[in-house]
C-alpha cells in the first residue's frame, strides 16, 4: 500500500516535471558567440520567425525585412533554420541564400553569389559565395538586395 506521502511526492514531483517543460517552452533561445540565436533545426516558416524574433536588438527589425523580401521576391520560397542560420531556397533546386547574426553586423550569404551581377561585396574562403554584411546604421539599397535575391533564385541552389 503507498502512503500519503509518496503520493504527495508523486504529485509534487509530477507538478513540477509539467511547470519546468512549460518553462522551457515559453524561454527565450539562448544566444551563442556573437550573438546568433540558438534554434532547434526545422523545416518551414515558424523556425525561421523564431530565430528573426529572437535576433537582438536592431538586428531583429532587418531581419524582419530581409525575410518579407525575400518572400515578396521569390513567392513560395522555402525556409529552414539549419546551424542556427535561417536558409532561403526553392524547392528541389537547394538554398540560395543564408543569414547569420554576428556581434556587430548581419551576414548574408548568396550561396552562389560570384555569379550574381553586380558580385555582392563581401568575399569568401569559398569559391563561389559572396556575403553582404549589414551593419546598424547602414541603408539597405533594397532594390539591389531584390536583384540578387531574383537571380540567387534562379541559379542550383545549395544542398546542404
Amino acid at each position: 500500500m503507498v502512503g500519503k506521502s509518496s503520493r504527495k511526492s508523486a504529485k509534487s514531483a509530477k507538478k513540477s516535471a509539467n511547470k519546468a517543460a512549460a518553462t522551457r517552452g515559453a524561454a527565450k533561445p539562448r544566444l551563442l558567440a556573437g550573438g546568433n540565436p540558438q534554434i532547434a533545426m526545422g523545416v518551414g516558416d515558424a523556425p525561421v520567425q523564431a530565430y528573426i524574433a529572437a535576433m537582438p536588438g536592431w538586428k531583429s527589425e532587418v531581419g524582419r525585412k530581409l525575410d518579407a523580401l525575400i518572400v515578396r521576391t521569390v513567392p513560395g520560397v522555402h525556409k529552414a533554420v539549419k546551424w542556427n542560420s535561417p536558409l532561403y531556397g526553392v524547392a528541389g533546386e537547394g538554398w540560395f541564400l543564408g543569414i547569420h547574426v554576428f556581434t556587430r553586423y548581419i551576414k548574408v550569404a548568396f550561396f552562389r553569389g560570384a555569379l550574381l551581377r553586380p558580385v555582392p561585396p563581401g568575399e569568401s574562403k569559398q569559391q563561389h559565395t559572396r556575403y553582404l554584411n549589414i551593419h546598424e546604421n547602414d541603408e539597405l539599397d533594397e532594390a539591389q538586395f531584390t536583384a540578387w535575391v531574383k537571380q540567387a533564385s534562379r541559379l542550383p541552389g545549395e544542398r546542404m
